[in-house]
C-alpha cells in the first residue's frame, strides 16, 4: 500500500509552492538552452533533460496531499497550472477537482478529454461526485452515472435531488449503523472486521429493522462500557437529528451550538439517509464566507487569479458600472455647490471628512446586521428596534466626533460658525449612514436577496452623496 499523503504546515506549503516554481522555471530555462546547442544526438539529451525535471516535479507532488496540490494550481499561472495537472496521477485528478476553488477547476476541467473526467469521477464516492456534478459536461455524468454499482447510483440521484445550500447537498452516506438489541461485544466485533472508520466517525448510529433512527452510540461510551451489555441500554438518544430539506446555515449553527463532531440526517419518517460531518459544514462556512467577502465587494462569484482579461471584467464589470452612476451623482452634488466652495475653499478640505466617516460608520452597521442575518438572530419584529438602536448610536458618536472635528475646523480655520456646521454635518450623516446601514440590508432580504451583495458599494454611495449634500447644503446656509 502506497504511503498516504500528509497535510504540511503552512510554511512548509509555501516552500513547495516555491520548489515546484522553481523546477518549472528551470525546465523552461535549461530546455531554452539545451535547444539552442548544436550537439550529436539533440533530441535525445532534450529528452532527458525534460524527463529529469518532471520526475522530479511528480515525485514532489505524489508526497503532498490533495488539499496542498490544490493549492499549489491554485497559486500557479494557466500555462503553469496545466503542465502541473499533466503529472498528477489519474487516481489522484478526482480528490484534487474537489479541493480547488470553483474557478480553477473549470480550467482543469476545460483541459480534460471526456474518457479522464469518467474515469476521475469514478474514483469519488457518491457524495463528492454530487459535488461536481454542476461543473461536469453532461455526457460526462451520464457515463459515471451507468458506471457506479446499483446502490451507488442511487445514492448519486439521492444527493444530486437536494438543492444547493441544503443539509442534503452536504450530507456523506458513509456511517456506521448498529441495532439495539445486539450486545457492545458483538459492536466491538464488526468494527474490529473493518478496514477503516469513515473520517469523523465520532459515533454509531442506532436504527431499528426499518432503518428509522432510534439514537446514537459514542465511541466513547463503547470503549468504556461493560461489553455484555446491549445496545440499548448504553445508546443516547437522538437530540440532535437533522433533515435533508434544512438549510445548512442552520445546520452549521448547531454544530457550533453543541460542538458537534458528526450528527445523523433523517428523513420525514425517521429513516437515516445519511451524516453531516463537521469537515463538509466547515467547508461550507469557508465557502460562504468567501462567497460574502466578494459579494461585499461587487464581485459576482469567486475568480481565479489568474483568470483572462475578458473573464474577470465580466465578473467585475456590473457593480463597477453602479459605481460609476454613484460617482457621477456625488459629483453633481458638489456641483451644485461650486459657488459656495469658491467663496470658503475650506469646504474643499472638509468635505471628505465628513463623507469618509459617514461611509466607514454605514459599513459597520451593514456589517454587523449582515452576519445577524447569516446567523439567523434577526426576526421581523426586530428592525424597527435595530433602527432604533443604530439612530441612538448614531447620535452618541455624532455629537463626540462631532464637537471633535468642529473644534478641529475651528482651530484651523478661526471660524466658530464654521466649526458648528461642520458637528452638525458630522452628526446629520451619522444618522444617515445608520438609517442607510438598517435599510440596505432590509429591503434585500424583503425582496428575497442576498442583503451581502454589494452592500459595502450601495452604503457608500449613500454616505457620499448625502454627506456632501449635508455638509455643504448647512454651510450655504449659515456660512454664506
Amino acid at each position: 500500500m502506497s504511503e498516504r499523503p500528509e497535510r504540511l504546515e503552512v510554511e512548509d506549503l509555501r516552500q513547495n509552492l516555491r520548489a515546484v516554481r522553481e523546477l518549472l522555471r528551470r525546465q523552461r530555462v535549461v530546455e531554452s538552452l539545451v535547444g539552442r546547442q548544436e550537439m550529436p544526438r539533440h533530441e535525445l539529451v532534450e529528452q532527458l533533460v525534460h524527463k529529469q525535471h518532471l520526475a522530479e516535479l511528480r515525485a514532489r507532488l505524489e508526497k503532498l496531499h490533495a488539499a496542498d496540490v490544490a493549492y499549489i494550481l491554485e497559486s500557479l499561472p494557466l500555462e503553469e497550472r496545466l503542465a502541473v495537472w499533466d503529472l498528477v496521477r489519474a487516481e489522484r485528478e478526482g480528490e484534487i477537482l474537489l479541493e480547488v476553488s470553483d474557478a480553477v477547476r473549470a480550467s482543469l476541467i476545460a483541459a480534460m478529454d471526456p474518457k479522464e473526467l469518467v474515469a476521475a469521477a469514478e474514483t469519488l464516492h457518491a457524495d463528492e461526485i454530487a459535488d461536481l456534478a454542476a461543473d461536469l459536461p453532461p455526457g460526462v455524468i451520464n457515463e459515471v452515472v451507468l458506471a457506479l454499482p446499483q446502490e451507488e447510483r442511487e445514492r448519486l440521484r439521492a444527493a444530486m435531488s437536494y438543492a444547493e445550500g441544503t443539509v442534503g447537498a452536504l450530507m456523506d452516506f458513509d456511517q456506521v449503523t448498529v441495532r439495539e438489541d445486539v450486545s457492545l461485544e458483538t459492536v466491538t466485533r464488526y468494527l474490529r472486521r473493518m478496514d477503516e472508520l469513515p473520517g469523523h466517525t465520532d459515533q454509531l448510529f442506532v436504527v431499528d429493522r426499518e432503518g428509522r433512527l432510534r439514537g446514537t452510540l459514542p465511541l466513547a461510551r463503547l470503549i468504556v462500557s461493560d461489553l455484555a451489555l446491549e445496545v440499548g441500554g448504553v445508546m443516547l438518544p437522538g437530540r440532535v437529528v437533522l433533515h435533508p430539506e434544512s438549510s445548512a446555515e442552520e445546520a452549521a449553527q448547531v454544530f457550533e451550538r453543541y460542538d458537534l463532531v458528526s450528527a445523523p440526517v433523517a428523513d420525514h419518517f425517521g429513516r437515516l439517509v445519511g451524516r453531516l460531518t463537521v469537515d463538509a459544514v466547515v467547508d461550507y462556512i469557508r465557502a460562504k464566507s468567501a462567497e460574502t467577502q466578494l459579494a461585499e465587494g461587487g464581485l459576482q462569484r469567486e475568480e481565479d487569479i489568474f483568470a483572462p482579461v475578458v473573464a474577470s471584467f465580466r465578473n467585475r464589470w456590473s457593480w463597477l458600472a453602479i459605481n460609476l452612476v454613484t460617482a457621477f451623482i456625488a459629483s453633481r452634488v458638489i456641483g451644485a455647490f461650486e459657488g459656495s466652495i469658491a467663496k470658503l475653499v475650506a469646504l474643499a478640505a472638509l468635505m471628505p471628512i465628513v463623507a469618509g466617516i459617514g461611509g466607514n460608520s454605514g459599513n459597520q452597521t451593514v456589517t454587523m446586521i449582515v452576519r445577524a442575518l447569516a446567523l439567523g438572530q434577526i426576526e421581523a419584529p426586530f428592525w424597527l428596534k435595530l433602527l432604533a438602536k443604530e439612530l441612538g448610536l448614531a447620535t452618541l458618536n455624532g455629537v463626540v466626533w462631532g464637537t471633535l472635528l468642529g473644534v478641529a475646523a475651528y482651530a484651523l480655520y478661526g471660524s466658530v460658525a464654521l466649526g458648528g456646521v461642520m458637528a452638525l454635518a458630522m452628526l446629520l450623516t451619522l444618522l444617515l449612514a445608520a438609517g442607510m446601514g438598517v435599510a440596505i440590508p432590509y429591503l434585500r432580504t424583503r425582496f428575497g436577496r442576498d442583503p451581502a451583495v454589494g452592500s459595502s458599494v450601495l452604503i457608500t454611495a449613500c454616505t457620499d452623496s448625502g454627506g456632501f449634500f449635508i455638509f455643504l447644503g448647512l454651510a450655504t446656509l449659515f456660512l454664506l
